[in-house]
């Protein structure tokens, strides 16, 4: 059988995402795509959530769990900032129905092929493309172009590294406890960590369900005990949910860096997904920035070209998101005050193309105003001469019992 074009390691959002866009109807050039998924086991991660913004209409709406007009952001003495962001409506779309909606445009693909095997080497051979080994330095298969979407084994070297580790519950409440048409991004009616920030995340699918995360923003996770008790804090001191039953759980830990994360390995080698950079540092999220590279991607080779692997982020947001993490880690400014001033004085609709790292200076520099000047402006004189450090492990996620 000849090398396939283009081989996938991984399906994850980066992973099914390419495959997804390489397998569209129309292209110039036809591609035979190979996507090696791990086997069930350690490897594959446990059924996620994933959240962005777009207008109705988007190609995965049909797969969506839910979505919001309108979102909101409390304050430490919970004071509500409620925000319209039309025309983007803030999007929940599980990875099991993701999985599916791609799996059924991939299973009448031609050219596609899905196997699964545990990968552990990706790199280059000495003429032209790319070879993926397993265990014990066997090749699985040879391609013109590889396509690696596993997490990075180490973080770069990095003037700043922090976590955003979270829990969430999916819980049933027995009265009506959440209102389906508003998306709490953050509600800082928690304990403080000493560094970083925490807030509630809710995401409610009708009135008696909702996803309710536990997140912070600092150097290193809870105990599985310690998400817990916040948990537990959370949902019945703050909320005052009442009564309810806990249907799933999931955890995750995303990491934000200032590092540069390459999206090029290699001669005929290609990082995608939070390997290739698409993780916003300052926010964590993924997705957008995941369906922007991948379809960049698709659409070159569609067309028979060499695929440009631009940064999901442009320089400017990402020296902003430097500036950030910076003074977080440092206690230069309050999470909290920072987050909450941002969402009272910028339109909803602008501050999502903001926080996707999609909006023009003139906005930047004006939401800049609505931060605290004096203490960013001496983080961005100070952090040129930090040194780039190399952060420890990532740990993985712990299980824990609700």
């Amino acid at each position: 059988m000849p090398d396939p074009d283009v081989v996938i390691v991984g399906a994850g959002a980066a992973g099914l995402s390419l495959a997804y866009h390489l397998c569209a109807p129309g292209g110039a050039v036809p591609l035979s795509v190979l996507l090696v998924d791990a086997p069930p086991g350690p490897l594959r991660p446990p059924p996620r959530t994933w959240c962005y913004w777009e207008p109705p209409g988007g190609p995965y709406d049909s797969a969506l769990a839910a979505s919001w007009p309108r979102l909101r952001v409390r304050a430490a003495d919970g004071a509500p900032t409620v925000s319209d962001p039309s025309p983007f409506r803030y999007k929940m779309l599980r990875s099991d129905a993701f999985e599916s909606l791609v799996g059924r445009r991939l299973s009448g693909a031609p050219g596609f092929r899905r196997i699964e095997a545990a990968v552990t080497a990706v790199r280059d051979t000495p003429d032209v493309g790319a070879e993926v080994l397993t265990e014990g330095g066997q090749v699985l298969v040879r391609g013109r172009r590889v396509f690696d979407s596993r997490p990075p084994r180490r973080l770069p070297p990095a003037r700043t590294t922090l976590l955003q580790h979270f829990t969430g519950w999916f819980v049933r409440t027995e009265r009506p406890a959440f209102d389906p048409a508003t998306a709490d991004l953050m509600d800082f009616r928690t304990p403080q960590p000493p560094r970083g920030l925490s807030f509630g995340y809710v995401l409610p699918l009708d009135p008696h369900t909702a996803l309710v995360e536990y997140t912070e923003f600092s150097p290193a996770p809870l105990t599985p005990d310690g998400y817990r008790r916040a948990l537990h804090h959370y949902t019945r001191q703050v909320l005052g949910l009442g009564e309810f039953h806990i249907t799933a759980q999931e955890r995750g830990i995303i990491p934000m860096t200032d590092g540069h994360l390459p999206s090029r390995a290699g001669r005929s080698v290609y990082r995608i997904g939070t390997a290739g950079g698409a993780t916003r540092p300052s926010t964590g999220y993924t997705f957008a920035a995941v369906q922007r590279q991948t379809r960049t991607v698709a659409d070159d080779l569609r067309a028979g070209h060499g695929p440009r692997t631009p940064a999901p982020y442009g320089a400017w947001p990402r020296a902003m998101d430097a500036v950030l993490l910076r003074a977080l880690d440092s206690g230069r400014v309050t999470g909290t005050d920072f987050f909450t001033r941002l969402f009272r004085a910028v339109p909803g609709e602008r501050l999502l193309r903001f926080l996707d790292g999609r909006s023009r200076l003139h906005e930047d520099l004006l939401i800049g105003l609505r931060t605290p000047v004096v203490p960013m402006l001496r983080t961005v004189l100070e952090l040129p001469f930090r040194p780039r450090t190399e952060p420890p492990p990532t740990p993985a996620p712990e299980e824990s019992t609700p």
